[in-house]
């Protein structure tokens, strides 16, 4: 059985390690497609209410349509205060005209 050298990191100094795969920019592994488009919006439930002094649950509430998407407002739901905003990029490409 062959005996590697190990470092102070307790990494291997065997040849050839990192496997070619694991290696960046070596193109093998690389990600060339978009994601799956189960991530592509996240919504806060709770958000810190200033107060209210805790987390509370939210609201979301439009509030602009932009070309470049639309812009929400987190409310707190038991005093309405505003707790945060999220911008949410178009994916359609922008406002259709009728």
């Amino acid at each position: 059985m062959p005996q590697y050298n190990v470092d102070m990191n307790r990494r291997s100094t065997q040849p050839g390690w990192p496997p070619q795969s694991a290696r960046p920019g070596t193109g093998v592994g690389q990600r060339t497609q978009k994601p799956q488009g189960q991530y592509d919006s996240f919504n806060a439930s709770l958000l810190y209410c200033a107060t209210c002094r805790q987390a509370t649950p939210t609201r979301q509430r439009l509030l602009l349509v932009l070309p470049s998407g639309n812009l929400y407002e987190y409310l707190c739901a038991h005093c309405g205060t505003s707790t945060g905003s999220k911008t949410e990029s178009s994916s359609d490409g922008g406002i259709l005209a009728p």
